[in-house]
């Protein structure tokens, strides 16, 4: 991606399409002095990494046009003004009694796009526009309350790890970029969303009863108080969590960062994971998310060793 121009403008060619960035020198950051320029050269660098992730999923996508000091808003519809060359996904909203056509992030020069609107975190679904009501992978997204420290997220990480491995599950774990983790179980779009909602309500009531004066499944942070909320309602059609390896609209500029499971233990941060070091990393390390994308994990058979 080459820019004509060294101004707070700039006209890019992207996969043959003419974008033109705006506002390039604007502050996202203000602590960190990080660009809206930087968060596009990020994707730019990192396309070939994320876009696995994002392809033929329907977005839910966090815009923050002025930067992460002002309340960002959801864009779902992709509007009239959406380049007619980016796909797009029709899906009817019973909440808004219409149809959502919902923008599909399948090339560069679409997340070059998205980013251009302020789209600092990238939200997918958990389902692709090929098999739309079977998830390609279920998730525990495991959420602190605002008491609870990060350490003890990683314990409740390990007890999740500790009883889907029970299972026979293979399974991986990312930071969610802001104050949780998140798991995936690789499904490969097998079963339909409620089955898997049920197993994740399975694991995590065996969760909360390894570890009760730590966690809850109750969603309400009055009821459950300074709980963990060990999630598993994540598990239904058109929810969405924040992308592998997308920006987080938080200070620091933190990434959603895939881990090894020998990483998950007491010290880890999601501090240490930004927009500075995550191309470094993946160097070193490769892409270790990938095999979420890949043939999935028998539920038949995880649940029969659950019950053992």
């Amino acid at each position: 991606m080459k820019a004509s121009t060294e101004n707070t403008s700039a006209l890019v060619t992207v996969d043959r399409h003419q974008l033109t960035l705006s506002n390039v020198n604007k502050i996202y950051f203000p602590k960190d002095k990080i660009t809206k320029g930087d968060v596009i050269a990020y994707y730019d660098m990192m396309a070939p990494v994320i876009l696995p992730y994002l392809k033929d999923r329907p977005l839910n996508l966090l815009r923050n046009p002025n930067g992460i000091n002002e309340k960002g808003f959801y864009h779902k519809d992709a509007g009239e003004n959406t380049p007619k060359w980016i796909k797009t996904y029709p899906e009817f909203s019973t909440s808004s009694n219409k149809t959502v056509d919902y923008i599909v992030c399948n090339n560069k020069a679409t997340l070059i796009y998205l980013a251009n609107l302020g789209c600092i975190e990238m939200n997918p679904w958990n389902s692709t526009t090929r098999s739309p009501e079977k998830p390609t992978y279920l998730i525990i997204d495991i959420d602190p309350s605002p008491k609870n420290t990060f350490d003890q997220v990683i314990t409740v990480a390990q007890a999740v790890e500790e009883v889907l491995s029970r299972a026979g599950a293979v399974t991986y774990a990312k930071t969610s970029g802001a104050t949780g983790i998140h798991i995936y179980m690789p499904l490969g779009n097998k079963y339909e969303y409620e089955i898997a909602r049920e197993f994740g309500r399975i694991v995590a009531t065996m969760v909360t009863e390894m570890l009760p004066g730590l966690t809850s499944v109750e969603r309400s942070l009055k009821k459950r108080g300074n709980k963990i909320y060990v999630d598993f309602l994540q598990n239904s059609k058109g929810q969405t969590l924040a992308s592998a390896y997308s920006i987080r609209p938080r200070e620091g500029a933190t990434v959603s960062t895939p881990l090894l499971w020998k990483e998950v233990k007491a010290g880890l941060h999601p501090s240490q994971f930004t927009i500075h070091n995550i191309e470094k990393r993946v160097k070193k390390l490769g892409d270790i998310f990938y095999m979420v994308l890949k043939e999935g994990n028998n539920l038949k058979t995880c649940l029969k060793n659950i019950e053992k």
